[in-house]
């Protein structure tokens, strides 16, 4: 496990695709499996443990989102000594592809999950659509779904606007529409942002008796990118392959929004939107009392000039 480990720590930037590849097969190789999936997909399989984490990812985002080019679930298998199942696309696809289900159906009749104590499911947008429909070959499953489509099937979701080009990809065939291949997982976690109007309406198609939505309001359109930052991705997939993952646990290691620059400047643009500037200035005072925020800053002192010309007034304490 130590050699493992030492070859999970493997850095891969800099490398071309066709020996990005490689090297991800080779390392896979050494205690699992590495399988081309079609012209577009892949997976990786490490095998350490009876907790086995399934990631979806894209190749685009592991370049862009790793600073060692691995996998995100490599990380919490170096760290946890778990297992993982990576199946990677190139671009977005959401692994509607006759190659991956296939792949799938072999898994369930070699019984692969069924080997695992714990099988946590993750992924994000179009890879938190493939992570609630796949998890439904592993019964039993926590499923953790960060700004997840149900289905692009015009006939369900003809709202959605920003994926025409896949309006001809078949959502009604095998592991099709989200919500439903979700009913067989023991925990469903849907993390969304309120204010992202169609990522809401998706997580709305979710609603089921054991899905937990978790709201990220203020947060934006890029809710992975959020959670990598505050260094709370690592730490939600930790505490479900432990089996103590819940509503309450977010809501605790949830509160580092509050030193986030980001949550912040999206809070101040939602008040501004409102036209509430005594809260606005609130907002500004106590943040530049607790941090350096040079653009919160430069916001509060417009508003005091604003209230001090007679724009608005503060209450009367």
């Amino acid at each position: 496990m130590t050699d493992l480990k030492k070859l999970l720590e493997t850095p891969m930037n800099g490398l071309k695709r066709p020996s990005w590849l490689g090297k991800l097969q080779e390392i896979s190789e050494e205690t699992g499996f590495f399988e081309p999936l079609g012209d577009r997909h892949f997976a990786s399989f490490v095998d350490q443990d009876e907790t086995l984490i399934v990631t979806f990812e894209s190749y685009q985002g592991i370049q862009a989102l790793s600073e060692t080019a691995q996998p995100f679930g490599w990380e919490i298998a170096r760290e946890h000594g778990w297992s993982h199942l990576a199946l990677i696309s190139d671009g977005d696809t959401w692994f509607r592809d006759p190659a991956v289900y296939a792949m799938f159906d072999q898994l369930i009749d070699d019984g692969f999950f069924e080997e695992f104590e714990r099988v946590v499911f993750y992924g994000a947008g179009p890879c938190g659509y493939a992570a609630a429909a796949f998890s439904v070959a592993a019964p039993g499953a926590t499923v953790l779904a960060v700004q997840p489509q149900a289905t692009l099937d015009p006939r369900v979701t003809e709202w959605e606007e920003r994926f025409t080009e896949m309006r001809r990809t078949s959502f009604t065939d095998r592991f099709g529409y989200g919500p439903d291949m979700v009913d067989a997982a023991e925990q469903v976690f849907v993390f969304y942002d309120p204010h992202e109007h169609l990522d809401a309406m998706h997580a709305s198609l979710f609603t089921r008796p054991n899905v937990t939505k978790l709201r990220m309001p203020n947060m934006g359109d890029a809710l992975q990118t959020e959670l990598l930052t505050m260094d709370l991705l690592f730490a939600v997939l930790s505490q479900a392959g432990r089996g103590t993952f819940s509503a309450a646990a977010f809501a605790r290691m949830y509160r580092a929004r509050r030193d986030h620059p980001g949550y912040l400047r999206g809070l101040l643009a939602r008040l501004d939107v409102q036209d509430r500037p005594y809260l606005a200035t609130l907002l500004c005072r106590n943040v530049v009392a607790r941090m350096h925020a040079p653009r919160i800053r430069r916001r509060l002192d417009a508003l005091e000039k604003a209230a001090a010309e007679g724009k608005f007034q503060f209450p009367a304490a």
